[in-house]
């Protein structure tokens, strides 16, 4: 009872707001960032009432079009959020939206975290980790590896840490620049690439047609993947956690920003918030407001210290 008063008061706080709440996807439908915004609808519908939200989809520079158009079009519109993930902040860290810093967006709610995985096709020979870097030492030409972003981005660091441990140069992988999670698996499904680094969440989307060699998680997964070995356990250190969240303008008012901290802080607590988190392929990872502000920025500021030893930094 105590919850249901508390997000009937952020309903309350909502009240005013005569258009629905629009959500902005850096990507094409598909992937994890559009899972990331249906999650934020589907949680807002519990409410009582309903708080209604419209998605839109604006790909683009991995997220750079998205992150230049709010801000300067729209830098104070109340209601409207965008989707991020670690990727995000990577890209941030590089340089790769320009000049922009953590300080220039207002960051609103962590709703989950996700890990890496790598697929192939279901009907792939390729078994294991083991089989995917035989194949890429013997001829690297023949492996089209499909990424989101291009080289930098953190489909590409994924593989790219993976082959080092094995001995390779990532210089000598083809990869194949996509535009979003959607986008490269079916890419795959038409075999224009053989191998997907993507997004544990991902696989939910992509169904029976793929096979998952490995998920970048310090352990298995439970679910749908708790059959996939990490990493870890094929001989490769790799462990690649990715938050999935919202941010708003850098204009949005005080109040405004914090009717939606206070929603999404109700709303995550709820019983009703875990099962669309479970459903989404997301794990349980909960920041809002300030906390999650302190967050973005250590986290940019570790990925800008990584790639900067790869001599990815702009």
């Amino acid at each position: 009872m105590k919850i249901l008063s508390s997000i009937f008061a952020a309903v309350l706080l909502l009240a005013g707001q005569v258009h629905a709440a629009e959500c902005i996807v850096p990507s094409k439908p598909g992937g994890a960032m559009d899972l990331t915004c249906k999650l934020a609808r589907e949680s807002l519908a519990t409410m009582p009432g309903g708080q209604p939200m419209k998605l839109v989809y604006r790909p683009g520079g991995i997220g750079a079009v998205a992150w230049h158009s709010l801000v300067s079009q729209r830098s104070a519109t109340p209601d409207t959020l965008v989707a991020f993930s670690g990727g995000s902040l990577l890209n941030l860290a590089q340089g790769k939206f320009g000049k922009v810093k953590a300080d220039d967006v207002r960051w609103v709610a962590a709703l989950g975290a996700d890990y890496g995985m790598i697929a192939v096709r279901a009907d792939s020979p390729y078994k294991s980790l083991a089989d995917l870097v035989a194949a890429l030492k013997r001829d690297p030409s023949k492996v089209l590896i499909g990424v989101s972003g291009t080289v930098g981005s953190q489909d590409w660091l994924k593989v790219a840490m993976l082959v080092r441990q094995a001995g390779l140069d990532p210089k000598v992988l083809r990869f194949v620049a996509l535009e979003g999670g959607g986008e490269s698996f079916t890419a795959m499904q038409a075999n224009y690439v053989q191998v997907v680094s993507g997004d544990a969440s991902e696989v939910h989307l992509a169904g029976d047609s793929i096979r998952v060699l490995a998920v970048l998680s310090e352990e298995r997964l439970p679910g749908k993947l708790s059959a996939v070995p990490t990493a870890r356990e094929q001989g490769y250190d790799i462990v690649w956690p990715v938050i999935r969240g919202l941010w708003m303008g850098p204009k949005v008012s005080d109040a405004d920003y914090h009717k939606w901290v206070k929603t999404f802080e109700h709303l995550m607590a709820t019983p009703e918030y875990a099962k669309l988190r479970t459903e989404a392929g997301f794990y349980p990872f909960s920041l809002t407001g300030q906390a999650l502000n302190e967050y973005v920025h250590k986290a940019v500021d570790d990925y800008g210290k990584r790639a900067s030893q790869l001599g990815l930094v702009r």
